[in-house]
């Protein structure tokens, strides 16, 4: 037998030229995914747009780090070693977007990434022992949280299309009658007049023409057409990057209209080395990176059903020290994220997806496509063109990109045994219940412990603890393996 025969397929390194060709295929898949996160945190933040575009260069660079450092792997411990794309995972997009709703602009970056890397490497920690964890997560769980994550995020796909609920875009302004009016009584009250009592503010009463334009919701509707159509009639790769292509047709659309502008584009310079801590130093907050911890902890339990579930499809069964090593990537991605102003990593299901439809099971090919996501993140101009892309283009892709992550909540939900275990109506039914709370009753919190709003302004967080709290009161805690290979095959979309 030729050495060549005896190398297993995931080990093979194959030709350069194809190695590059399968590596933009899988980066291609992934894109669209990889870079909405910074787009959604950066836009929370109310960074300036050069922020906001760093933001996604550093999201990029990080995503072909961790890439490759979970795909090569580094000595014994660390890396899975098998074709894995690591890229932002969406589970943590809901507590960061609390965060920095609560405190904008850089001081709430500096939080942000401080509870990143904190969690990060409370993770790493943890990661020996996550098998001790998994039996407080299975599918019932971990299919209630996904669902969550997906119908808490639908909002911000609903409001990139139509405008956001405050600032420029909101449905209403203040009259500038009213405006004035106030004005002059404060005016008055300076000269001895009636003082304007304290805390008194006009509520804004005048229908904002930005708000909900046709133009821009037709535009919306063309992205989702058509990725609806690219899914529905294309083929191999094509039907695999519907959401980008959708997008770049939405682009093309903007442009032609006027409506998209290039000129930071053309600021913008070709190379630059992405620094770490371009905010400052984080602020390192024990509430908050408890909040992440508990999204790290959902994450590595998605990873982990993942690893098992390409273990089988690649013929390279995951040891229990393989598993570890590869969950020690999440907490080590996740640290490198926090310092170089980026987020939470996890491995992209899509791409799993993507090893079992091409049938090339080489790691080395998850290597190629991190070391194009690097070289995507010095070049500047790639992340000012995404800043450029106009909300209401991403809107029509928002609702395919999050209602798909709501749809392999349902998808794993499918897995659960609801018949003669009718506690897990339960379980799911109060939990969804709570992860809602935040949606429809923002300001339930006003009365409660300022202390404890990061833990509860979030429904995904919330979600999270009711589900498996109820699920530990009404089914104990077990886990089997085969569970979680088969939550991880039906999360090919998340």
């Amino acid at each position: 037998m030729s050495d060549a025969s005896s190398i297993h397929p995931v080990d093979e390194k194959l030709p350069a030229g194809r190695l590059a060709t399968l590596g933009i295929q899988h980066v291609l898949v992934m894109y669209g995914g990889a870079v909405a996160v910074p787009l959604i945190v950066g836009r929370a933040l109310q960074l300036s747009p050069q922020d906001v575009a760093f933001l996604i260069s550093a999201d990029l660079f990080v995503c072909g780090l961790v890439t490759i450092i979970q795909s090569l792997g580094f000595g014994r411990h660390v890396g899975i070693r098998l074709p894995v794309m690591m890229g932002v995972t969406f589970a943590s997009v809901g507590p960061m977007v609390s965060m920095a709703t609560m405190t904008p602009g850089t001081e709430g970056a500096r939080m942000i990434f401080g509870a990143i890397i904190g969690a990060g490497f409370i993770a790493l920690l943890i990661a020996p022992i996550m098998g001790r964890l998994l039996r407080f997560f299975p599918p019932v769980v971990t299919g209630t949280i996904i669902l969550i994550i997906g119908v808490s995020l639908m909002r911000v796909g609903i409001n990139w299309t139509f405008g956001n609920p405050f600032g420029p875009t909101a449905p209403k302004l203040i009259d500038p009658a009213h405006a004035e009016w106030l004005a002059q009584m404060k005016t008055l009250a300076e000269s001895g007049g009636p003082a304007v009592p304290s805390g008194f503010a006009i509520a804004p009463t005048v229908s904002n023409p930005v708000y909900a334009e046709p133009s821009h919701i037709a535009l919306s509707a063309l992205v989702l057409i058509s990725i609806l159509a690219i899914a529905r009639f294309g083929r191999g790769l094509i039907s695999n990057i519907a959401v980008l292509s959708g997008v770049v047709i939405g682009c093309i659309a903007a442009s032609i209209l006027g409506m998209m502008h290039f000129d930071r584009v053309a600021d913008a310079g070709w190379f630059a080395v992405v620094t770490p801590l371009r905010f400052g130093m984080p602020i390192f907050d024990p509430v908050l990176i408890a909040t992440m911890t508990l999204v790290m902890i959902v994450v590595m339990i998605e990873s982990t059903g993942m690893f098992l579930a390409l273990g089988e499809i690649t013929g390279k069964p995951v040891s229990q020290q393989n598993l570890t090593a590869g969950l020690r990537v999440d907490g080590i991605g996740t640290m490198i994220g926090g310092l170089f102003n980026t987020f939470p990593y996890t491995s992209f299901s899509q791409n799993v997806g993507l090893v079992g439809v091409t049938g090339v099971k080489s790691r080395h090919v998850c290597v190629a496509g991190g070391i194009i996501m690097i070289i995507l993140g010095l070049i500047p101009k790639m992340g000012a063109l995404v800043e450029a892309v106009p909300t209401f283009v991403l809107g029509g892709a928002g609702l395919v990109m999050f209602g798909m992550v709501a749809a392999t909540g349902v998808r794993i939900l499918t897995t659960v045994d609801f018949k003669t275990s009718r506690n897990n109506l339960f379980v799911v039914a109060v939990s969804v219940g709570f992860g809602l709370i935040p949606l429809l009753a923002p300001n339930y919190l006003m009365w409660l412990p300022h202390a404890i709003h990061p833990i509860i302004e979030s429904g995904i967080v919330l979600a999270s603890i009711v589900a498996v709290l109820l699920n530990a009161f009404f089914n104990g805690v077990r886990f089997e393996q085969s569970d979680a290979i088969e939550a991880a095959r039906m999360a090919d979309s998340h």
